[in-house]
């Protein structure tokens, strides 16, 4: 399956700026679509869009702020860079703490634009690596037997074999091979690379410590 482009969509109701920045955008080697309001690029936006959005503050219809905060609601996640003829300190701190990559003011100067670019389709590229990676390793985790499961609990909380074999009523040899099982179909080279695993899928178990019990 191939994997999609990355992307660099532009939305902005000024026709001869998007103009000019798909220009400069194209000439640095990056694939380029304009929409003229955030309706339009809610409307046109495929399901697996990647890459970044360089968004206009204010438009007429809902404001970039506005498609800021609806993509967030629909959890998704494109690294957003503001462009704005009218910002103001509130409204940038306002952006930049849901996330934004950066707020620029228009006209907009060629070398911020392109490192603003280069750091959003750096953190798609690398949130979409985290997120490929997830996915495998709840897909091999799903090929774990009930039992198998069992045992990778015992074993990312640091329990020893013969530990484990006492809780689940069973041989130590057993538990030996189920572990051997575990890491095999994890993929997996050692306990800490099963430890790092579980953390990543959100498996590890609680470690805030235990209220003291009373005398």
């Amino acid at each position: 399956m191939s994997v999609p482009k990355a992307i660099v969509h532009l939305v902005d109701d000024d026709e001869s700026f998007q103009t000019a920045v798909t220009r400069l955008l194209q000439i640095a080697g990056y694939e380029v679509r304009g929409y003229a309001s955030a309706g339009d690029f809610l409307m046109s936006r495929p399901a697996d869009a990647r890459g970044c959005l360089l968004l206009d503050v204010n438009m007429p219809g809902p404001s970039g702020l506005d498609l800021q905060a609806a993509l967030s609601d629909h959890g998704i996640d494109l690294p957003i860079v503001f462009l704005t003829g009218h910002g103001d300190v509130p409204m940038s701190v306002r952006a930049m703490k849901r996330g934004a990559v950066d707020f620029l003011t228009k006209p907009v100067e060629r070398e911020p634009l392109l490192r603003a670019v280069s750091e959003a389709l750096a953190r798609d590229a690398a949130a979409r690596e985290t997120g490929s990676r997830r996915q495998l390793l709840q897909s091999l985790y799903d090929t774990l037997t009930p039992r198998e499961r069992e045992v990778f609990g015992g074993v990312i909380s640091g329990k020893l074999n013969r530990q484990i074999a006492v809780e689940l009523g069973a041989a130590e040899r057993t538990v030996k091979a189920h572990r051997a099982q575990v890491l095999t179909k994890m993929r997996a080279g050692s306990v800490a690379d099963l430890v790092r695993a579980a953390t990543e899928l959100g498996l590890m178990p609680d470690s805030h410590p235990r209220e003291p019990r009373g005398r």
